[in-house]
């Protein structure tokens, strides 16, 4: 009797140990997925975005809208945007000295002085820093600037990924960027102050849209020459397109408007008068292009359009003078980069609600959402 419990109690012993054994194969199998889960760096998108006057990048996790680094990349990043293979970071750096904001005429129209003889802006600007800078996403690591003409404030890069078109605000050109060699290969002249820039779906175009007189330069990517020119109102800063190209859309900053253009013929079909202190900045055409968002600038907010009607949907409270947008991959999330309150609004599109804001640098002016590599 004793042996036989004996043998009993040992196989029930035994029993037990297997029983352990499984569960703690399931822990090393089930923990790894958890850990990768919370993880700063287990989202699905990591959001950066440029700070004017602290000279780096804030870079934000997707998953949980925290602050997982800050990358420093040199004087005033303004424009940022990712490689089509979402390995490179492009980041335009100018060390041209940073002026306040232009004074408005009572209709809130910016008030542009001229330059005199003696204006020694150009002597206080440094020229070396001028450049595009190059951040490795895997690394979140500033790699090296690569030179990109004067003044670089916006671009935009090409369809292959090869070259990066960008405007050169203070000589009034667009340069061509071969990327892998770091050199300037061609150099459109347009006119004052050209400021956006856009490649076209099909990659056949770039836009150069300039803010003085309002003028937009289409410019073809094989012969790099100028193809079409119009105009719209003063100081447009920005250019998206819906997904099939057949339209563009180009913020009027001056006068409160957005320009539809019709980007197969390159004339503006319709203007559309944005809500009262609206000062449209930047523009970005959401996933599935039936909605269309602009920043608002010193209006504080963000307004949607539907691309059908053209007809405002709604106007989103964000923080202060918001100035570039972007939009995450799943057409869930925005966001927009306060600058004089050195933030980040996160919105919910589903809602049209400001959820939460992230301290950034000095000046957040652009931002860029890069989908994690898989």
């Amino acid at each position: 009797m004793l042996q036989r419990g004996t043998t009993m109690k040992t196989l029930t012993m035994s029993g037990w140990f297997a029983s352990c054994a499984r569960a703690a194969m399931l822990l090393v199998v089930v923990q790894p997925s958890i850990t990768s889960a919370q993880s700063p760096v287990g989202g699905a998108y990591q959001i950066y975005v440029t700070n004017e006057r602290s000279g780096d990048l804030t870079v934000i996790n997707g998953t949980d809208f925290k602050v997982a680094a800050t990358i420093p990349v040199g004087k005033r990043p303004r424009g940022i945007h990712v490689s089509p293979d979402r390995k490179t970071l492009y980041v335009a750096l100018s060390g041209t000295p940073i002026e306040p904001p232009p004074q408005l005429d009572e209709h809130g129209n910016p008030i542009l002085k001229k330059r005199s003889d003696d204006d020694d802006s150009d002597l206080q600007a440094d020229k070396a820093a001028d450049g595009i800078g190059l951040v490795d996403v895997a690394q979140n690591k500033f790699l090296r600037k690569i030179s990109a003409g004067s003044d670089p404030e916006e671009f935009a890069v090409s369809a292959d990924g090869k070259q990066l078109y960008v405007s050169n605000e203070d000589v009034g050109t667009a340069s061509v960027l071969n990327i892998e060699s770091g050199k300037v290969e061609h150099i459109v002249v347009v006119t004052r102050e050209p400021e956006g820039a856009g490649t076209s779906p099909d990659g056949n175009t770039f836009y150069i849209t300039c803010e003085t007189g309002g003028d937009v330069f289409v410019v073809d990517v094989k012969a790099y020459k100028v193809i079409a020119h119009f105009t719209v109102n003063p100081r447009p800063r920005s250019v998206d397109f819906l997904p099939d190209g057949s339209r563009a859309f180009v913020p009027s900053e001056s006068v409160g408007e957005l320009n539809v253009v019709d980007s197969v013929n390159y004339k503006v079909l319709r203007t559309i008068k944005l809500p009262e202190h609206t000062r449209p900045m930047k523009v970005r055409v959401a996933p599935g292009g039936k909605t269309v968002y602009v920043s608002g600038g010193r209006s504080g907010t963000v307004v949607a359009l539907d691309t059908t009607t053209y007809d405002v949907t709604n106007i989103i409270k964000v923080g202060t003078r918001p100035w570039g947008i972007a939009i995450s991959p799943d057409g869930k999330y925005l966001f927009a980069a306060n600058g004089p309150s050195n933030d980040v609004s996160v919105v919910d599109l589903a809602t049209a609600k400001e959820i939460t804001r992230v301290k950034a640098g000095g000046s957040p002016w652009g931002v860029a959402v890069v989908p994690n590599a898989r």
